[in-house]
């Protein structure tokens, strides 16, 4: 009887880990820091691919600036570097000027 009920409890555990795991993969939600490092050298603009700007939060207490570049690397960008700063604020320019844009 004893034997029965540990297994029921580990196969509702195991059911729990496993549909919460998917809803997490799911939401795409990274629940941590990404940067390890950030780079603070300047990389010319027409270098960079792509921009994505993380804003911290409970997730990280770091605000994280991750350059694509076009060769496909992504690089952490230090977000207190006066180049990065400037990139930082055009995100955020253009992000309010699209969401002023009537529809």
């Amino acid at each position: 009887m004893n034997g029965k009920l540990v297994a029921v409890l580990a196969f509702c555990l195991i059911s729990v880990a496993v549909s919460q795991g998917r809803t997490l993969a799911r939401m795409g939600t990274e629940l941590r820091c990404q940067c390890i490092a950030t780079h603070s050298k300047f990389i010319p603009p027409k270098s960079i691919q792509d921009v994505k700007l993380t804003q911290s939060g409970p997730h990280c207490k770091n605000v994280e600036v991750i350059a694509t570049l076009k060769d496909g690397r992504e690089v952490c960008l230090e977000p207190t570097a006066p180049w990065v700063q400037i990139i930082i604020k055009a995100i955020l320019a253009k992000a309010q000027l699209n969401s002023d844009s009537p529809l």
